[in-house]
């Protein structure tokens, strides 16, 4: 990759040095410095604080002292690129992979639409880091990318388009279903959704890799923008739906990942997207759907859209047997609530496997949270004339109860449900406001620990 990510630059003489210290040796790191340099400290009030930094001279050159936890993490140099000057820095010494990762992460802008206020000041990246870390950033960037691209430039066919691209630059094989030829394709629940939009509803699915290896099966919610349909939104719950493909979103860009960092896995991808939108043929409450699976599902609730464009896509994924199959969506308020906006609810089958990711994602600084598949809540989504509804009428459990529906589509399979937020509310170090690639790097930390892994540094 001959592009560096933005906020990165070649190695130049002109770059100004960066030094890590841990908050714990900072006072005795002050005391080996000369009195000018523990002048420049005192003046900037210099205290170690972990995120902490200030300039100081260092002979007849400047530099920059930046205090951490200890702990590699992307915050430790992710508010950096948006708060030293504009211009190019270096790291004094050699620094773990998740701290390079996170300069890039806070050096992100989203810039379709508007010129940036300012550059992010440039870190020199090392050849030993350089492939990885371009990967990394590229597939966050573009999950970012599409999560905040609106819904006008981001229609299912755009996504579809996204997906063809990339499959076509890897090497994979795309299949892509649109509109009533869902129908033919026993998707009556994706069709539904989508049916009342100006875009029609569609269905990729991309498959990678060798047959000998690991088959993962990766699928994300892709609903393009969520009105509500009949059931529909007020103003305010309507304003941000542009991010309702996130789980679309992370999952392309997880395949991204996957495949730029050649992971021996066998990968099938599957996106279902779609519109949902108000017209005189939206589906309605009470209509009963067709789906994939066989299985008859009753609309108590058209607000509750992406766990139809799930089902289907995973019955279709269980017919490919693969050996584990993960999805990610933006699927419930209650998730929210249960454990905020910065922080992936997990639904897992598998211990082994629930137990691994949360592990993955301390380790990377991406977390995640198992949430309990409570199989006496079945109950709440019976219906008495399908075989079940998509939304519970019980205000409680919310998130428990949807991934319940969807465990209905996966039969005995191995799998794990990701239900996030997708974006973040606020900025903090490495993670602006706007969209965010959730899970993404988890996800990916345990496939390399499990299946195969690029050596990191």
């Amino acid at each position: 990759m001959s592009d560096l990510p933005r906020g990165f630059c070649n190695s130049t003489d002109q770059s100004t040095a960066i030094i890590l210290v841990a908050s714990c040796d900072v006072d005795s790191w002050v005391e080996q410095q000369p009195s000018a340099s523990k002048e420049w400290l005192r003046r900037q009030k210099f205290t170690g604080k972990a995120g902490q930094y200030a300039w100081f001279e260092e002979g007849d050159s400047s530099s920059v002292v930046v205090a951490w936890d200890g702990k590699p993490a992307p915050k430790t140099l992710g508010a950096l690129p948006m708060s030293l000057p504009e211009g190019q820095y270096h790291l004094a010494a050699p620094a773990h992979e998740l701290i390079v990762l996170g300069w890039g992460m806070g050096a992100y802008q989203f810039d379709r639409y508007t010129a940036p206020k300012r550059a992010p000041a440039e870190l020199v990246l090392r050849t030993a880091q350089k492939t990885r870390i371009c990967n990394l950033l590229h597939a966050i960037s573009l999950g970012r990318d599409l999560i905040n691209t609106p819904a006008a430039d981001m229609a299912p066919s755009n996504l579809m388009a996204e997906i063809q691209a990339m499959a076509e630059q890897f090497g994979a094989s795309c299949n892509v279903t649109t509109g009533d030829a869902l129908l033919d394709r026993n998707c009556g629940a994706i069709h539904a959704v989508g049916r009342a939009a100006e875009d029609p509803p569609s269905l990729a699915e991309m498959t990678w890799g060798s047959a000998d290896h690991p088959h993962i099966a990766v699928i994300g919610k892709g609903v393009t923008f969520d009105s509500g349909g009949l059931d529909l939104k007020n103003a305010s719950g309507m304003r941000t739906m542009k991010k309702d493909m996130g789980g679309a979103a992370i999952a392309i860009g997880l395949a991204y990942a996957i495949m730029a960092e050649a992971l021996p896995i066998q990968l099938t991808l599957i996106i279902p997207a779609a519109e949902n939108a108000v017209s005189g043929n939206a589906f309605r409450p009470g209509d009963i759907l067709h789906t994939h699976a066989g299985l008859t599902v009753e609309i108590d609730n058209t607000d509750a859209e992406g766990r139809l464009l799930l089902c289907d896509a995973l019955s279709i994924a269980t017919k490919t047997e693969p050996d584990l199959i993960i999805d990610f969506a933006t699927l419930t308020g209650s998730a929210r609530s249960a454990v905020g906006t910065e922080i992936c609810a997990m639904f897992a089958t598998s211990d082994d496997v629930a137990v691994g990711l949360d592990s993955a994602g301390t380790d990377v600084a991406d977390a995640v949270w198992r949430m309990p598949l409570h199989q006496s809540y079945n109950y709440m989504i019976d219906s008495k004339i399908a075989d079940l509804v998509n939304s519970a009428a019980s205000p409680y459990a919310g998130s428990v109860t949807a991934a319940l529906f969807l465990q209905r589509f996966v039969g005995e399979s191995n799998w794990v449900h990701f239900d996030i937020m997708a974006y973040n509310t606020r900025s903090r170090a490495a993670h602006p406001e706007g969209g965010e690639a959730m899970g993404l790097r988890a996800v990916l930390s345990y496939l390399e620990d499990t299946y195969g892994t690029t050596t990191r540094t």
